[in-house]
């Protein structure tokens, strides 16, 4: 008896394995930061775009960074810094893996939650480099030279190259030289420039955030609250964000756009600079009056969703598309393939369910939703708006409030997608920068193997227009990447060597691979929260300080918030709201002014 029961608990385990393994990833990359121009290719088309603010980035995508650029990339656990012309390609990205493909350029990576059952890979055409510890790695590649530089700051790495392989400590770059019988060698690392110095005071400034008191470190995007919001204590949710300079009328998810990402299908991309955490964890409470976002437990792993929100069906949104955010303790049922295991992990690390084992058995056509019926909390748009990646506020379709209250809650937003779901469209005329087609063609050493290329978009539009706005399972990815021909590879796999203790040693201090940088000193280039009403996104660019003989990176200074239009006026600030004195004003006045110029 005993045997049969061990049978039955074994094949029960290895069921639900089989069904984890067919469960999206639960953690995403995010554009958080970008200084001139900066592009991707989204996985399964062959197009580029300008990066798309806050869009949820994963395995199969595409970045590049243009000469005198900057961007950064955040990851749970960790971020990635990219300089001037630089193309990083996404192999692998899930909740064990991290694999990069570095073709050219300047990657820096701070690296916090590495456990040690993740592996972290990048890839370069002559090495590839695996992170063993958490700490801060830069790994530089010039095409040209084939010369690829790999400096580890603080943590421990392998650096595995065709032949031979080499373990990089504390302290130590190690450059190596050609592909087939590359030379190595290692050397001291060098003093910091200015993209090191701009990546310290990103770390420094994380380092500092009330945020991370209430929010997991997992959680992607929780950087940008303290900024944007303030957090209160409340009797019922316990600690919640409230953002700032939000307009009369705003609700969650009515500023953004919706697009088409696989494997999960319809997901929301808001405006907002703060604009991913608090739409893609968490669950949104209509408190004291206002709008606020409570973050899951803090000691969870937070797991990615792509939108926390309720579908409004029937005839209620006369034809359009509509929505309202989740309220706290409330289940979200994803309209994409996933094991149970997963719907629990999803929302157990989000929000408190009272209930858990309930979790998995809602039927969402019964379900009270506390936001249905608050103040403005529903959002409708036309139907080709939703479909196109459209600003919401540029289509939106009134809902009587007695529509609202008898409309049933549907599994998901039951349209397909179109080759203009992926992502938001280039303004007529852009110039939108893209790396060279050698450096898009040109192969990587690989350790891991990497999941083969995504199924190009146009190939499963066919069967996505009858799967009802559902993204397609993997056993229909895997049918229509059968009938397709081999894609090139892009890694040569290198064989497991074992790592000698040290490279060789160089003379001397170690030379650049590259030329001098040319970049500018990053500045912020974030855009203050939408206005109501607004048809296009609000530029993002900041003009560059002053220039100087010896440019060095500044802390990013945000655009102002807009003063949000709400009943109650901001106190003033004292010493702005002091009168000047009537007598001698204007000599006071000029001794005030020239005082203030030499302090600073």
């Amino acid at each position: 008896m005993k045997l049969i029961n061990r049978l039955i608990w074994m094949t029960a385990a290895s069921a639900c394995l089989l069904a984890a393994q067919d469960d999206p990833p639960g953690r995403v990359a995010r554009l958080s930061y970008t200084y001139g121009s900066v592009s991707f290719q989204p996985a399964g088309v062959d197009d580029w775009f300008p990066a798309d603010f806050n869009r949820p980035l994963t395995t199969g995508d595409h970045v590049f960074v243009d000469p005198a650029s900057t961007a950064e990339l955040q990851i749970g656990g960790g971020a990635l810094l990219l300089g001037g012309k630089t193309a990083v390609d996404i192999l692998n990205l899930d909740d064990s893996n991290i694999q990069l493909r570095l073709s050219e350029g300047t990657l820096l990576i701070r690296i916090r939650s590495l456990g040690d059952q993740n592996t972290f890979e990048v890839d370069t055409p002559n090495l590839a480099f695996s992170l063993l510890q958490n700490g801060d790695y830069r790994i530089a590649v010039n095409p040209d030279t084939l010369v690829t530089a790999v400096t580890v700051k603080g943590g421990e790495g392998q650096l595995n190259g065709p032949d031979q392989a080499f373990t990089v400590h504390p302290g130590e770059q190690v450059q190596v030289a050609g592909a087939d019988q590359p030379s190595y060698q290692r050397f001291d690392i060098p003093p910091p420039d200015t993209l090191d110095n701009f990546n310290a005071q990103r770390e420094q400034r994380e380092e500092q955030l009330q945020s991370a008191r209430y929010c997991s470190r997992d959680m992607v995007g929780y950087q940008d609250l303290d900024q944007h919001g303030t957090w209160r204590s409340t009797p019922d949710y316990g600690m919640v964000w409230v953002p700032n300079g939000t307009p009369v009328g705003w609700a969650p998810y009515h500023f953004g756009h919706w697009v088409w990402v696989d494997p999960w299908g319809w997901t929301w991309v808001d405006d907002a600079p703060w604009g991913f955490a608090p739409f893609h964890y968490g669950r949104w409470a209509y408190v004291g009056g206002a709008w606020g976002w409570i973050p899951g437990p803090v000691s969870q792993r937070a797991v990615y969703a792509p939108a926390l929100v309720a579908w409004v069906g029937g005839d209620a949104v006369s034809g359009g598309i509509g929505w309202f955010a989740l309220g706290p303790h409330e289940v979200f049922v994803p309209s994409y393939h996933t094991s149970p295991t997963y719907v629990t992990r999803l929302n157990v690390s989000n929000t408190v369910i009272v209930n858990n084992v309930n979790i998995t058995n809602v039927n969402i056509t019964t379900v009270n939703y506390v936001n249905r019926s608050a103040p403005g909390a529903v959002m409708a748009v036309q139907r080709d708006a939703f479909v196109s990646a459209k600003p919401v506020q540029s289509a939106t379709v009134t809902v009587r409030p007695e529509a609202i209250r008898s409309a049933p809650v549907v599994a998901t937003a039951a349209v397909a997608p179109t080759r203009a779901s992926v992502t938001r469209a280039a303004a007529p005329g852009a110039n939108v920068p893209k790396p060279a087609p050698a450096a898009l063609a040109r192969p990587v050493v690989a350790k891991k193997t990497p999941p083969p290329p995504p199924v190009p978009f146009a190939q499963k539009q066919s069967a996505l227009a009858s799967n009802g706005g559902r993204p397609l399972d993997k056993n229909q990815v895997q049918q229509l990447r059968q009938a397709q021909p081999a894609p090139r590879p892009l890694v040569k796999q290198v064989q497991a060597h074992a790592p000698a203790a040290q490279a060789p040693a160089g003379k001397g201090p170690a030379p650049s691979i590259t030329a001098p940088p040319t970049q500018r000193p990053p500045v912020d280039t974030q855009a203050a929260p939408p206005q109501p009403k607004q048809t296009t996104p609000l530029e993002r660019h900041v003009p560059p300080p002053a220039s100087s003989t010896t440019p060095r990176p500044v802390e990013p200074t945000r655009s102002t918030p807009p003063e949000p239009a709400t009943k109650t006026a901001p106190k003033e600030d004292k010493k702005d709201s002091k009168a000047s004195p009537k007598k001698d004003s204007t000599k006071k006045d000029e001794k005030k002014v020239e005082k203030k110029d030499n302090q600073n």
